[in-house]
């Protein structure tokens, strides 16, 4: 895969690799404005390198795995090289681990919930503050145990330890996120598997919000801190071409029946008896995205090319900065760690609220009044953000029966702003100003909220998506 540019990528000049970052957007002042987006933790844009692999592959595409033609050779061959891009950016040290691709990392830990062999008594541990991927999957399985958090919404290693002594022997699985999307947190990966490796337990990480910000290492299998299966998005990861990762030990897979049977799952079919192929093929049902692989590997290309240790520095410089501007809104209340001295072990991902203003109300302020893009809500951990918010179980009641009746105006959350590796310090203050003109009441549009989704929008306003883009 050929590097298309005559510069190296750097923190510096990625910004100009980004595809749509020069795209401008209504507002209803009556102005096209450069839109800024700080959006990054639900999904990055891509890079021009990507999309230009992308089309020059797009040329030499074919269905892959047992085609005589040239090009199904060729796209066999880069498939497979793209899977082994994976294994070095994960430091996948040996075959005792195999690489599955599939559409996303829900469906990752969807596969490896229904595949993973479970002791009849058997439960599985994860945490409160973990996205809704990482939560239900495993509910559907076998009884779940929450590790509790500390009064700042981190992992409670103490009553992890506390909870797999009173569950000894029981606990086959401890299914973690790497990182937090709500609050950018970063649990400690190496201590907790030690302490779940030590009570005879496998370790599962959602590298969901992780593997675009810090290295990633799997671990020798023979080391108490290494991860047994991980999981990890494209999307998260500026190759949005529906991808998604799944590394596990190869010999969770290599027995029993695949979760979806098909096309390119097996060896020999009769009406009578099916000899299934070997991992991962044998879970990889039907064409696989070829695209999407060779998107992710680009991707992975250029992160690696730039570091990771420089992405970290310069994210975590970012945060700093807007923390420190941040704190000095009036009724602004922050959610997680709000020490800029923090940045260095978070990811850039800032929850937040304006004190006697709905979540949703600022977040369509700042895009129809500023063209900023952030996301509000529970950011698709509903447990995680009623226990940062302080929810009362009267409250979680009302809120049952709001959404039982389709109104969904008053629904609990905070507006998230998260960093990518282009964003920059200009972009932050262009966010701190129009989020200062919010808390002093100084916006110029009015706004109605639909009930049924909880959604502002400005009056006297349209949006009219065809004169941006058309099918």
């Amino acid at each position: 895969m050929q590097t298309v540019s005559n510069e190296p990528f750097t923190i510096k000049n990625i910004k100009n690799y980004v595809v749509g970052y020069d795209k401008v957007v209504p507002t209803i002042k009556g102005e096209l404005k450069r839109y800024i987006n700080l959006d990054n933790s639900a999904s990055t844009p891509t890079l021009t390198p990507v999309l230009n692999t992308i089309n020059e592959f797009m040329g030499w595409y074919s269905s892959i795995h047992r085609g005589t033609g040239f090009k199904s050779q060729l796209s066999t061959h880069f498939y497979e090289q793209s899977r082994e891009i994976v294994r070095r950016f994960c430091n996948v040290r040996n075959d005792d681990h195999t690489i599955i691709f599939g559409k996303n990392a829900t469906e990752a830990i969807n596969k490896l919930a229904h595949r993973i062999p479970l002791k009849g008594n058997s439960i599985i541990f994860t945490s409160r503050m973990e996205h809704h991927s990482n939560d239900l999957p495993w509910r559907m399985r076998a009884p779940v145990v929450y590790i509790g958090l500390d009064e700042k919404g981190r992992i409670d290693i103490n009553d992890l330890h506390y909870k797999l002594k009173t569950h000894r022997g029981r606990v086959q699985l401890v299914a973690i996120t790497g990182a937090s999307n709500v609050t950018g947190y970063i649990n400690p990966i190496s201590e907790i598997a030690e302490i779940v490796h030590a009570h005879k337990a496998e370790l599962m990480v959602d590298a969901s919000q992780l593997a675009p910000h810090r290295k990633i290492d799997m671990g020798d299998q023979d080391d108490p801190s290494h991860i047994d299966y991980l999981a990890f998005s494209a999307h998260k990861i500026y190759a949005p071409f529906g991808l998604g990762v799944l590394i596990a030990n190869r010999k969770t897979f290599e027995d029993g029946d695949p979760d979806y049977v098909g096309g390119g799952t097996v060896d020999l079919v009769s009406t009578d008896n099916v000899l299934w192929t070997d991992v991962p093929e044998k879970e990889e049902a039907g064409t696989p995205n070829v695209v999407g692989a060779v998107a992710l590997a680009k991707a992975i290309q250029v992160v690696t090319e730039i570091g990771m240790d420089k992405i970290a520095m310069h994210e975590a410089s970012l945060t700093e900065y807007a923390l420190k501007k941040l704190k000095k809104i009036p009724g602004i209340v922050i959610y997680g760690s709000t020490d800029e001295k923090e940045a260095e072990n978070r990811l850039g991902v800032i929850p937040f609220n304006l004190q006697d203003m709905p979540h949703a109300l600022v977040a369509s302020m700042l895009n129809y009044e500023s063209a900023i893009g952030v996301r509000n809500g529970c950011f698709c951990a509903q447990p995680y953000i009623r226990c940062l918010l302080q929810t009362t179980a009267d409250q979680s009641a009302q809120l049952e029966n709001n959404i039982l009746h389709h109104d969904r105006s008053n629904m609990p959350g905070a507006v998230r702003m998260s960093f990518g590796m282009y964003n920059e310090e200009s972009e932050i203050d262009a966010f701190i100003e129009a989020l200062e003109k919010i808390a002093r009441k100084e916006t110029i549009g009015k706004y109605d909220i639909d009930k049924t989704t909880g959604e502002y929008k400005p009056q006297n306003f349209e949006l009219h998506f065809d004169e941006y883009f058309r099918l």
